[in-house]
């Protein structure tokens, strides 16, 4: 019987193809078009994380061609080719209408880690399908703030869902709350247009794919943008736990489904199948990525998208997507912070090694991309940023 050994995959060439893939290599264009929709940007970076919306909009901004945060805006609110909901880790996300079955599909169906709440504050499987079922309902055909939801969800389940136990911001909240992002992963509840300072909810009618079918294909999705992967990569991308990915994978990889290949001093790591080209050359130039981009949340190994000293200055107790980062040939080299002040956008670039002439003229480039996006005038400050990490 004959074996073949895996193929051998290095670190800059896996770079290389998902900088390319998300339209963020330089050389990018030289073998596919930039993205021309919100939707289709959004969708290969694996959801743009907007926890903070204006992030997200220069996420989606960066991966294409001439879009604007306008334009992202129109997708989200008025096209609706995008929902802003509960998308990986329970995070805030804008997905693409037409991958939200699978997302909700996918997401509904990854186990949640141990309970960290406290036992007054829990609540039980029975409750939280009341709760889940309560909050579609409710939000059936109507856009309501939470406070109008928290209502109707006590209404409909009882007293002991509005029961204040949750530490919330400066109060306390009521208990159902926990599962607000639950009810997103599962179809029940999306974001609305806010109604003045106040979030809004909506029910997207969204009906989610079985979730064995749905992982599936979230986890293809997840290796052809991203891979090389290890089950742990995918876990943390997911907060999901190591030894459910570790299944995940290894079912996968009996189907035939991906293939193992060695991921250079890294050891063993999967892609999907059969895709097993990658660029020869690393990547050259600069990038900004902003806050929670998703580009340096899910690239792995870490300590390679973060080496040396960007370790220490750009990941937030460990955490990526704290900083915005500065990208230089791929790797990020220094972190950025913007201040906006009518069409005004002042931002600051901390490098960690000095740029060449040639690098500043790319990052004077890559500033006014930024201007262009966010609909402002940049001024460039190459010096120390002030500005700590977002919670």
């Amino acid at each position: 019987m004959t074996t073949r050994s895996p193929a051998t995959v290095t670190w800059a060439g896996a770079n290389a193809r998902r900088l390319a893939r998300q339209r963020l290599h330089p050389e990018a264009a030289a073998t596919a078009s930039p993205f021309t929709e919100p939707g289709d940007a959004v969708a290969a970076m694996l959801g743009a994380h907007a926890q903070v919306l204006s992030a997200a909009e220069l996420s989606v901004g960066l991966r294409g061609d001439g879009l604007t945060r306008t334009d992202v805006r129109t997708a989200l609110w008025t096209d609706r080719t995008l929902v802003k909901t509960f998308g990986p880790r329970g995070t805030v996300h804008l997905l693409p209408a037409a991958d939200l079955p699978l997302w909700t599909g996918a997401l509904s169906a990854v186990p949640t880690g141990p309970n960290p709440f406290p036992k007054n504050a829990r609540m039980t499987p029975d409750q939280v399908e009341a709760v889940v079922a309560a909050v579609g309902e409710a939000l059936t055909g109507a856009e309501l703030t939470i406070d109008e939801l928290s209502d109707e969800v006590v209404a409909r389940t009882g007293p002991w869902a509005g029961d204040l136990v949750m530490p919330g911001f400066q109060a306390m909240w009521p208990r159902w709350r926990q599962v607000l992002h639950r009810a997103g992963h599962r179809g029940a509840l999306a974001y609305a247009p806010n109604r003045g300072r106040k979030a809004a909810y909506t029910n997207p009618g969204c009906t989610p794919l079985p979730g064995a079918g749905a992982l599936r294909a979230l986890v293809e999705r997840y290796l052809y943008a991203y891979g090389p992967a290890t089950p742990a990569h995918a876990a943390r991308w997911l907060a999901a736990p190591k030894r459910w990915a570790a299944e995940q994978f290894a079912a996968l990889a009996a189907s035939g489904a991906i293939e193992e290949v060695t991921f250079g001093e890294d050891g063993p790591a999967w892609v999907v199948a059969g895709d097993t080209d990658f660029p020869d050359a690393p990547v050259r130039g600069v990038r900004l990525l902003p806050y929670f981009d998703a580009f340096a949340i899910a690239s792995g190994p870490r300590e390679r998208l973060f080496p040396g000293a960007a370790r220490e200055r750009a990941l937030g107790g460990g955490q990526a997507g704290n900083f915005p980062v500065l990208l230089v040939d791929g790797v990020v080299a220094g972190v950025w912070h913007q201040r906006r002040s009518g069409r005004r956008i002042a931002v600051t670039v901390e490098p960690l090694k000095p740029l060449s002439g040639a690098r500043l003229r790319d990052l004077e480039e890559q500033v006014e991309r930024v201007a262009a996006i966010m609909e402002g005038t940049a001024e460039l400050t190459v010096g120390s940023v002030a500005v700590g990490p977002h919670a």
